[in-house]
Formats: structure tokens, C-alpha cells, sequence
């Protein structure tokens, strides 16, 4: 059941934040359409997954009229450049409109608690469903699809882990700083800046942008050892683990 929030109307957009592939929106001008917005940040491992799905449903129903607009709002400090976060909207390929909220300017005003989440509002600017966290994907859609009375089968799953019903086990606590040692998860992730290399588990990685990396992928939650060697002009801010099935 859709939780009762459809008093909460869309907070504006405050004025001189950078935007990115657009000019500065205001929300009040996107009335009579849904908008879906993601608060997100390149260099969190949960964001990252759920961007094809981001992608995927402005592909689809944009022509509709649904309206998607990320909120990069950075955790950590390589994220909190501009031009950085620009460049990732590019080789991330991110297609719709991307604003920075560098001063978490945005977020105070949605009492937002974490990354990523969505919020997506009605054509009158009032909120109709929201999400935090990794997945989630079918409600969001449905409830797109609801809005823009449109009705077509949902995206597939982009991993096991997204499917409806999968049972997945919880991941270890994400590290500040490189980290060493024992793990629990289905992906682990380094959040790097710099230029130059690493290496996981005897694995060389090389660093030319900052961001988030998987080194270790599983198939399923895998109990394992992580010995991570970072090399000269590398930065490790943290390590973090992603989700996996349970096996």
C-alpha cells in the first residue's frame, strides 16, 4: 500500500546550483508532468547500480512525459568538484538533467536520509511514491506507469539481486580508508581518487578518475578475504560492500 504523502509538495530547486545537460530548472515549471528524482553520488557503489535503471525509465517514458532529474549530492570529498561530478555525468552517460548539490542544499530541504532515493512527484508537484536505497525498481515503475496511464511489462532485472523476491543476505559494513581483511557481501568496492594503480587480491586495477570500482564480484553472498594494496598516487577514501542472494 502507497504510503499516505500525497500532501508533500516537490521543494524548488535553489537558484545559481550548477546543472548539468540542461539549463537551471525550476520545479514549479514541470507541473502537469510526473517527475522522478534520484539523489545520487559517483563515487557510491548503490548509486552506481541503480543508474541503468535511471536510464532506462527516462528511455522509456520520457516520450510520455515523465520528467527524471538526478540530485548529485556528494559523500565523500572527490565528489564534491563540480567538474568532477560533470565528467561522470558523461562517462557515466547519464542522458537526463543532473543538478549539484554540492552544499547539500537540496537534500536539507528534503530531510533526504541517505544515498540513493527517489521521490517521484504527480502532475500537481505533490509526492506519489518514494524509495530509499537500492531496490524497488517494479513499485517505482508501476507507479510511473500509473501517473502517465500508460502499461507495459517492467524493465528486467540488470542483476539477480534485483529480481522480485530474491533473498539476499546482509553485506558487511562499509570501511573508511583502505581496508584489509575478512568480508561478507556480493561485491566489493573501492572508493578511489588519483592516478595510478592498486591491486585486490593479487589483481592489478588501474585508477584514472575518481570514483567507485568493484574489484571482487561473486554470484552469490560469498564469505572472502579482501588484500588490497594501494599504490602510489592513489587515494582509498573507503571500501563497501554491495548486497548478494543468499546462497
Amino acid at each position: 500500500m502507497r504510503p499516505p504523502v500525497d500532501h508533500i509538495e516537490a521543494p524548488a530547486f535553489p537558484p545559481r546550483l550548477p546543472w548539468v545537460n540542461t539549463t537551471p530548472l525550476r520545479m514549479e515549471e514541470q507541473r502537469g508532468r510526473p517527475v522522478l528524482v534520484e539523489f545520487w553520488d559517483f563515487c557510491r557503489p548503490n548509486s552506481i547500480r541503480t543508474l541503468p535503471y535511471m536510464r532506462a525509465w527516462h528511455e522509456r517514458y520520457e516520450p510520455a512525459g515523465l520528467r527524471v532529474i538526478g540530485i548529485h549530492a556528494s559523500g565523500f570529498p572527490p565528489s564534491a568538484d563540480p567538474e568532477a561530478v560533470t565528467a561522470a555525468v558523461t562517462r557515466l552517460e547519464l542522458p537526463y538533467p543532473v543538478v549539484i548539490d554540492s552544499e547539500l542544499e537540496i537534500w536539507q530541504l528534503y530531510g533526504n536520509l541517505g544515498w540513493p532515493a527517489r521521490y517521484l512527484f504527480n502532475q500537481d508537484g505533490r509526492l506519489f511514491d518514494f524509495h530509499y536505497g537500492e531496490g524497488g525498481y517494479v513499485e517505482t515503475e508501476q507507479a510511473v506507469q500509473e501517473l502517465l496511464g500508460v502499461e507495459r511489462p517492467p524493465l528486467a532485472p540488470v542483476r539477480p539481486e534485483d529480481a522480485e523476491g530474491a533473498e539476499l543476505s546482509p553485506q558487511s559494513e562499509d570501511v573508511t580508508g583502505p581496508y584489509s581483511g575478512p568480508y561478507e557481501a556480493g561485491g566489493v568496492w573501492a572508493v578511489l581518487d588519483g592516478d595510478g594503480a592498486l591491486i585486490a587480491n593479487g589483481h592489478p586495477v588501474t585508477v584514472e578518475h575518481p570514483g567507485c570500482i568493484e574489484l571482487i564480484s561473486h554470484l552469490c553472498s560469498t564469505t572472502g578475504t579482501l588484500e588490497l594494496e594501494v599504490g602510489a598516487g592513489v587515494t582509498c577514501h573507503a571500501v563497501c560492500f554491495t548486497p548478494g542472494l543468499a546462497a
